[in-house]
């Protein structure tokens, strides 16, 4: 069923768009995150600074809502702590 009333056909056309830029928004977090995580395991410096890069974008998304907060503290909380696990395995 489609909108009639003028207001709310603008409505749906608002929220395609928004819908595709969150859709596009999210997909470049995952891939952010994925090649931290592959950083990780190859170069310990350019993971260090994904890393850095990463948090900051995690963070934007949940201020905007793209995604809840506590999701954006978990992904954090499970890269840093993977990152200083790697780092302690070097360094001893």
């Amino acid at each position: 069923m489609l909108p009639n009333i003028k207001s709310a056909k603008k409505r749906v056309a608002v929220s395609e768009l928004r819908r595709l830029k969150n859709r596009s928004e999210r997909s470049k977090l995952r891939t952010l995150v994925k090649n931290t995580q592959i950083a990780m395991e190859t170069d310990l410096e350019q993971a260090k600074n994904l890393l850095t890069l990463t948090i900051k974008e995690l963070d934007q998304a949940a201020s905007k809502g793209l995604i809840h907060k506590n999701a954006a503290a978990r992904k954090k909380s499970r890269l840093m702590r993977k990152f200083n696990q790697l780092t302690a395995a070097v360094n001893a």
